[in-house]
């Protein structure tokens, strides 16, 4: 049932508490990784193949593990446990960040947090689709991505103003006593059997994958956001106002994704990933062709309007696609999918940087954005 007039529709108080839970996780999180990029290039030496090396295989083994706990919260019908496994791992790896003085070393430290985040994502995911009605499932995951995004707007503001890392592991403990206490999730009738669980993936439905292709071929064309902290350092901006960087993107995101949630419950999802194609190959061409400052935070705003259209909408068409016993299954499947398109995508736009130079990257960028703009246009439903 779809909401109605202008009234905002109600989202479930665990919604709520699940978005306070990835608010005070991102800012942790954002304190850390706003400076990783600089660090990993200026302190330690590595090449732009390193970065982007680093962030694929982090963001692919969050992906890969993704798909072990959906179908594990499948299996068990619970989610929370997996989810709090997922967020206390997370924790457990800030620490280890200010001890890394080597690329190998940073890579296992943003592997462990990863695989926290890879552990809790799915079956969150999940579980916001288990207690929210369908017709208001885009306002859910719009309102839980504006609250994760808020915190990444507030994790690289305490970067700039150098706040000590002990403060970002208190955030991270705080995230997961939140989630302890006031995260609930609904009773189920029994757990899938892991033959039910197994038969079911080879049967999740074709709008399923047609999906799963969809949010595959988006991250093919956007590759991680470490590179536009090192585009700005590139651009000669002063270290210390490089997390400004995703400031300014996060905030173009949260703005965007609570009310983009709204439209696609009422029906505008095509015209939700129409624009937001449009965004991104405004600002990947911005970002490849701009030397000017000013332009170039214009060109990281579409960056985060674009996420902000995009990202909870294809979350909210995984949850309506999938089987409700299989939802922990088909979250994992559709993030292994795009983390796998992300290891790409990062590779590539690190190898075109180091070989053709940082516009190569974004126009790159731009070209396989209206490749998926240009197929979905083509496309009557």
């Amino acid at each position: 049932m779809r909401s109605s007039g202008g009234a905002m529709p109600s989202v479930p108080r665990t919604v709520w508490a699940l978005g306070v839970v990835s608010l005070l996780m991102d800012l942790s999180s954002e304190l850390v990784h706003a400076l990783l990029p600089v660090y990993l290039t200026v302190v330690l030496g590595a090449s732009m193949v390193a970065v982007g090396l680093v962030e694929g295989i982090a963001e692919a083994t969050a992906s890969i593990a993704k798909a072990f706990s959906g179908a594990l919260s499948d299996r068990l019908a619970r989610r929370k446990p997996i989810v709090v496994l997922g967020y206390g791992l997370a924790m457990l790896s800030k620490p280890l960040f200010p001890l890394a003085g080597s690329v190998a070393l940073v890579l296992g430290a943003r592997f462990m947090d990863r695989i926290g985040k890879g552990i809790r994502g799915a079956p969150r995911d999940a579980l916001i689709a288990d207690i929210t009605p369908e017709g208001q499932r885009g306002a859910a995951f719009g309102l839980r991505q504006a609250l994760d995004t808020a915190g990444a707007i507030l994790g690289p503001l305490a970067a700039v103003g150098l706040m000590l890392l002990f403060m970002s592991d208190v955030r991270a403990v705080l995230s997961v006593a939140v989630l302890v206490i006031w995260v609930r999730e609904p009773p189920r009738a029994h757990a899938a059997s892991s033959a039910a669980v197994l038969k079911g993936f080879v049967q999740l439905p074709r709008p399923y994958w047609i999906v799963v292709a969809l949010g595959a071929v988006l991250t093919l064309a956007r590759f991680s956001e470490a590179f536009l902290v090192v585009r700005a350092q590139n651009l000669g901006i002063a270290l210390a106002m490089v997390p400004m960087v995703l400031v300014v993107m996060n905030v173009a995101y949260t703005a965007i994704a609570y009310p983009a949630g709204v439209a696609a419950d009422r029906g505008h999802q095509r015209s939700l990933l129409v624009w937001g194609l449009f965004a991104l190959i405004a600002a990947d061409l911005i970002l490849a062709s701009t030397e000017h400052r000013v332009l170039f935070f214009v060109g990281i705003v579409f960056w985060g309007v674009h996420m902000g259209l995009t990202q909870g909408l294809l979350s909210t068409l995984v949850a309506d696609a999938a089987p409700a016993a299989l939802r922990g299954t088909a979250f994992g499947v559709f993030h292994l999918v795009s983390g796998a398109a992300l290891l790409a995508a990062s590779l590539l736009a690190g190898w075109l940087w180091s070989s053709f130079g940082a516009p190569s990257t974004f126009y790159a960028g731009a070209g396989f954005t209206a490749l998926a703009l240009a197929g979905l246009l083509l496309k009557t439903r």
